[in-house]
């Protein structure tokens, strides 16, 4: 049994879509499970200015995004790294025990992006151009790793034609 705060986070999910030119970028998941996320930050001023996810999974996955991007927008980023997973779950009114472990997938995706913003601006990584495929359903771009598309949730055979 799911709170009210899960359904209504899952129905109708706050801060969803991509940000094209994010400070930072943080990806987990599991293809085989079915949960993958992935947190976009832009950062003003050493606070999440705009936070925006995109999350293909179950309800919970979904719920958890919406409430970490929640919790995560207006902070500053010492703020937000400490946003754990146990908030995320109490934020959430609790969580079915078999799902507690979407609670750990959000907010490992926003620290990811913290992260990932931080070695940026410290110069200490270089990004590489992260290779990308096409769904040969939907069509939309997919990183090039994934098992499963994220706009429609179909398989990517590992014989489709990546990148092309």
């Amino acid at each position: 049994m799911y709170s009210e705060t899960v359904m209504d986070h899952f129905k109708n999910p706050r801060n969803v879509g991509t940000i094209e030119d994010a400070d930072g970028i943080g990806e987990v998941g599991n293809p085989v499970c079915g949960d993958m996320m992935t947190f976009y930050i832009k950062v003003k001023d050493n606070i999440i200015d705009d936070i925006k996810f995109q999350t293909f999974g179950c309800g919970a996955a979904i719920a958890v995004s919406s409430i970490v991007s929640d919790m995560a927008r207006g902070k500053t980023l010492e703020e937000a790294s400490k946003i754990t997973n146990r908030m995320v779950a109490e934020a959430l009114e609790g969580l079915p025990k078999q799902k507690l472990h979407c609670s750990n997938l959000g907010a490992d995706a926003l620290q990811k992006a913290i992260q990932d913003y931080r070695q940026k601006k410290e110069g200490t990584v270089s990004r590489p151009e992260a290779k990308k495929c096409h769904c040969p359903v939907c069509d939309l771009e997919n990183p090039m790793e994934a098992g499963f598309c994220t706009g429609c949730g179909k398989e990517i055979p590992d014989d489709h034609a990546h990148g092309h």
